[in-house]
């Protein structure tokens, strides 16, 4: 069986100098690779530098809705050049948050559109942060070209939104730890629903840590209990959901299976 997080922040302050247990740990539950996610400028680094030191971590770079307010030109040239990286396999996160609001909401909305262009001018898929904004998310995204792919990570949405997303044409929902989490009634639905195609899972390492350790700290390792979640759900085994994920992932990726 091959378990691969869609989704987790390797380079963030918790797991400074233990990146090697963490990926360790991950691999002894059966957890073959895992993409790290940067969201600034700093985060982008090391994802790139952990996606060059382990061959089973892969890198997303980008620039997430709370720093929207400072992509400029040289940071977009920056990313541009970073994206070169044989490393890096998407775009991300980028999207719109509307709970925090660190940046103006028409700046999200500008930086979010002009860099679902970047990442279309370099073939690659994005991955995608939306909090409180689904509704300019999906009109953003409905305008857009999406011919590689776009992953909404962290997925919370209820069926009425995930039958609008998956109306969409390439776009993926990711699942994270929420979806174990026993009050998350809409989630669960989703989850039910979303066809077999369409579907990751993630676990947004070191946050929503998925049951049985919730109230701990998140680690790469634990999308395994996202992925039984899922299979619980949708009544099926956690070896058809987790080929299920890992297949969706390596294909909207690129990314070769014999690797992991």
């Amino acid at each position: 069986m091959k378990i691969y997080d869609n989704h987790t922040h390797l380079n963030d302050k918790p797991f400074a100098g233990k990146e090697a247990d963490y990926v360790a740990r991950a691999r002894d539950l059966e957890v073959v690779g895992m993409n790290c996610v940067g969201q600034d400028p700093e985060m982008n680094l090391g994802a790139l530098r952990l996606a060059r030191q382990f061959p089973n971590v892969k890198a997303i770079i980008g620039y997430c809705p709370d720093v929207a307010k400072d992509y400029d030109q040289a940071a977009e040239d920056l990313l541009v050049e970073q994206a070169q990286d044989d490393q890096v396999v998407a775009i991300g996160e980028i999207g719109l948050d509307y709970y925090w609001d660190e940046s103006p909401r028409d700046v999200q909305r500008a930086v979010f559109a002009r860099q679902l262009e970047v990442a279309r001018d370099l073939h690659l898929p994005v991955n995608i942060h939306t909090r409180d904004a689904f509704e300019d998310c999906y009109r953003i995204l409905k305008e857009a070209n999406l011919e590689y792919g776009a992953v909404l990570h962290s997925y919370n949405g209820g069926p009425e939104w995930t039958e609008k997303f998956l109306g969409l044409d390439d776009v993926t929902l990711s699942f994270s730890g929420v979806v174990s989490f026993k009050n998350a009634k809409e989630v669960h639905e989703s989850a039910k629903m979303v066809p077999l195609d369409r579907f990751m899972v993630e676990t947004d390492a070191p946050y929503l840590t998925p049951v049985p350790h919730r109230g701990h700290q998140n680690e790469p390792g634990y999308v395994r209990y996202v992925a039984q979640a899922v299979a619980d759900l949708k009544g099926i085994s956690l070896a058809e959901a987790a080929q299920a994920a890992f297949e969706n992932t390596m294909r909207v990726y690129g990314l070769n299976a014999e690797e992991f």
